[in-house]
């Protein structure tokens, strides 16, 4: 291979282009190919490229430069304006340089910035936005001339910028501590460290090493679900991370400093965890085991006499839940699995509080917005989502209310967990609904299981089903699986329908044939198990768009919904949301490509990060007010209703939560997916008319009791399996193994 060569041209015809990967040719001929990330292909097409790499001689495809570099040699201001400031296209900046040349340009942007109205092409409304966005990004292009001799791509610069605009000198800051970068959102430690390294610092540098340590403790933690790892767990984690080996001493020493400064704690059994997880699940703890002792002195003298004269007939389980209420309990967890009456015990257990309690003292909330409304709808008591309540009380010492039912409780992490305890009234009586056999929530802590297993609470289980006909089997199929066992699956009932889609003889094969020959049979029986799928798309697709037609976009969105356990793969989301978006959008009247994907007017999406956008609630931005900021989080599903070509922006209405929210064309890639078909992850809390499931050994890594019950759970009236009867009934088997490390267990 040798030493990588270098070689300069510009990009005449783009050849072949997926995620990233591309093939294409010079204007001088020669033929290139490898990945590029920083923007969509099409956008450096014509620019000055300078590539690092090799040549490649190929029997057939002769001569191609594979490139491992890619840097666009562009003129700086030029590339600052189109990408950075808000309101330039590519075609603007260009014309702007061309008439006035660089010097001139900034003084006009920086002392006249009416001049640019004699512009064909600007207007007053895209000047207020080019002042704006000036404004606040100038001080970029100092850290930009800071930042470029060590190979920061556009791409970092705009995002490292972007999160420092209201920092003072934030070049001296970074020369001081260039680890302050991996405090921002999509710059990890791997990003930070290279430019580190690049600065400069050395390699057993003591920030360097304690910066590695809060990100893989971060890693092991928020990322898989911990609030708390072994130390051995975190040094070998260092090792692997820094390339280094046996360096205890010095990570002790780092972990010693990070111990005394208060942002690490060490547990029994030699336990390390993150202190804000550590406080918070210390905080959880705390408050179950005294509001636990506490007692509210009942509610009603003849329980009996109350259930009787309640219009919901309560079984044995459930009068439980409210006898023990009206014995006085202030905390109790309800746990109840699918179809055993949760939301009538709900109902009921609220009344009877209703007694002492003025409706308005009263308040459920839950994790997502289908939830909350779903609580409102079944109980008639008001509902609003965990955040917007801590929103909306933010300024107040704790929430006006006597009563809080927290419901979907399996979903919520410890972090949220504890601000949420934190800001209830200590007199006030809490009911935790949840069901303990779906999946645990996204980020650290287990906190519904880890109460159950460490009976923090008072605790209800209903396990008994309740079932409105014979013919209806989701519950009851859900609730084999949870135990471990094969529902009976192919019987013929009326919302639950599973497919088969085999390889024949699959078993006998697989000892004749190739790896290759295999893999060709298993990839042609995923294309089968997508044929049957569009089937039955096809089949609901009049009465989806019935809905889309008469403006019932929340029921459009929550109608339909391909589940699957991956996102990889011919059966993966990434895919089949591709075939879906055919079937359900195929002749948008706008559309905008973004690194192999494509976003069309009125398709499905979903919002893939927590993160604070620019938003309007639905009548505000009907009504034309002044937008604000909110927090929108991963997983809300949604519409993308406008595309704003020329100022290369879309918008997306969120139902569930009733909001607008816009997004930049350079935010698509990193901030919204198609939801067509989503991973069974993302639909937690969520629920469905219609839910369909491929079942395929090729997803087998992932199939446990957990995930297919949470998947199947979804289905409001129909649930349709299809696939390989075989791969489902070993999921069905498959306990979820994973046990989650937590501070509450070690407690």
């Amino acid at each position: 291979m040798g030493a990588s060569m270098v070689l300069i041209g510009q990009i005449d015809r783009i050849l072949f282009e997926d995620e990233g990967f591309f093939i294409a040719v010079l204007k001088s001929g020669e033929k290139i190919s490898g990945t590029y990330y920083e923007s969509d292909i099409e956008s450096i097409k014509g620019s000055a490229i300078t590539l690092t790499g090799f040549w490649d001689e190929h029997k057939k495809h002769g001569k191609t430069f594979k490139f491992e570099t890619l840097k666009v040699n562009q003129n700086e201001l030029f590339f600052f304006l189109n990408k950075i400031i808000k309101g330039f296209t590519k075609k603007l900046s260009a014309d702007l340089i061309e008439k006035f040349g660089q010097e001139e340009l900034i003084n006009i942007l920086d002392n006249d910035i009416e001049r640019l109205l004699e512009f064909k092409g600007i207007k007053e409304k895209r000047l207020k936005k080019i002042q704006a966005s000036w404004k606040q990004f100038r001080s970029m292009r100092r850290l930009g001339e800071f930042l470029s001799p060590f190979d920061v791509s556009p791409a970092l610069l705009t995002t490292i910028a972007t999160a420092m605009k209201d920092v003072d000198s934030p070049c001296t800051k970074i020369k001081e501590n260039p680890y302050i970068l991996t405090n921002i959102n999509s710059i990890g430690f791997k990003r930070a460290d290279e430019l580190a390294l690049k600065m400069g610092v050395e390699r057993e540098n003591e920030g360097r090493i304690s910066s590695a340590m809060d990100y893989v403790l971060l890693n092991y933690c928020e990322a898989q679900g911990n609030s708390c790892i072994s130390k051995e767990v975190l040094f070998s984690g260092l090792d692997e991370l820094l390339m280094f080996s046996h360096k205890e001493n010095l990570y002790e020493a780092a972990l010693v400093e990070r111990v005394g400064e208060g942002s690490i704690v060490i547990m029994k059994n030699d336990r390390v965890s993150p202190a804000r997880l550590y406080d918070a699940e210390k905080y959880i703890y705390d408050e179950f085991t005294t509001r636990a002792k506490m007692n509210s002195g009942g509610f009603v003298k003849d329980i009996e006499k109350f259930l009787a004269d309640s219009e919901l007939k309560l079984g044995e389980q459930q009068k439980e839940a409210v006898v023990k209420i009206n014995e006085g309990a202030s905390i109790l967890l309800l746990v109840g699995y699918a179809g055993t009456g949760k939301s009538t015990t709900s109902k009921t257990l609220l009344n009877l509080l209703n007694t002492r309690f003025d409706k308005k003292e009263i308040m459920t909330c839950a994790l997502s917005g289908i939830a909350s409304q779903r609580i409102s709808d079944t109980t008639g008591y008001e509902s609003a989502t965990i955040q917007s309540l801590l929103i909306k009380h933010e300024s107040a010492d704790k929430f006006p209310y006597s009563v809080v039912l927290i419901d979907e409780a399996s979903m919520i992490n410890s972090s949220l967990f504890a601000r949420l305890l934190g800001k209830i009234s200590r007199k006030a009586i809490i009911i935790i609904v949840g069901d303990d056999a779906q999946l645990p929530p996204i980020g650290a802590g287990n906190v519904l299981s880890d109460a159950l297993t460490l009976e923090l609470a008072p605790t209800v289980k209903l396990t008994k089903i309740f079932r409105q006909s014979e013919d209806q089997a989701i519950t009851l199929i859900a609730n084999d699986i949870r135990k471990g066992e094969v529902p009976n699956y192919r019987a013929k009932y009326e919302d639950f329908e599973f497919i088969e889609v085999n390889i024949q003889n699959y078993y006998a094969l697989k000892n004749q044939l190739s790896t290759i020959e295999l893999k060709e049979l298993r990839e042609e029986n995923s294309q089968n198990i997508v044929a049957e799928i569009m089937h039955r798309v096809v089949e609901s697709i009049e009465k989806a768009r019935y809905r889309l037609k008469n403006k019932q976009i929340k029921e459009y969105l929550n109608y339909f919904q391909v589940i699957t356990p991956m996102k990889g793969g011919i059966l993966g989301s990434t895919n089949l949301n591709k075939v879906l978006q055919e079937y359900f959008n195929p002749n948008p009247k706008q559309c905008v490509k973004r690194g192999g994907l494509e976003f069309r007017l009125m398709d499905k999406v979903v919002h893939t990060k927590n993160e604070n956008m620019t938003s309007w609630s639905g009548d505000g931005f009907k009504m034309g007010e002044e937008s604000n900021t909110r927090r929108i989080f991963n997983g809300m599903s949604g519409l993308l209703f406008k595309i704003e070509e020329e100022e290369e922006q879309l918008f997306v209405f969120y139902p569930n939560e009733d909001v607008v929210v816009i997004y930049e064309y350079e935010e698509l890639k990193s901030h919204l997916m198609l939801s067509y078909a989503l991973t069974i992850h993302k639909v937690q809390g969520m629920e469905y008319d219609i839910v369909v499931i491929p079942m395929s050994f090729t997803h087998f890594i992932m199939h446990n009791t957990k995930l297919i019950y949470t998947a199947i759970t979804r289905a409001k009236h129909k649930c349709i399996l299809v696939g390989e009867g075989a791969a489902f009934e070993s999921g069905c088997r498959k306990f979820e193994s994973t046990r989650r490390d937590t501070v509450l267990l070690e407690l």
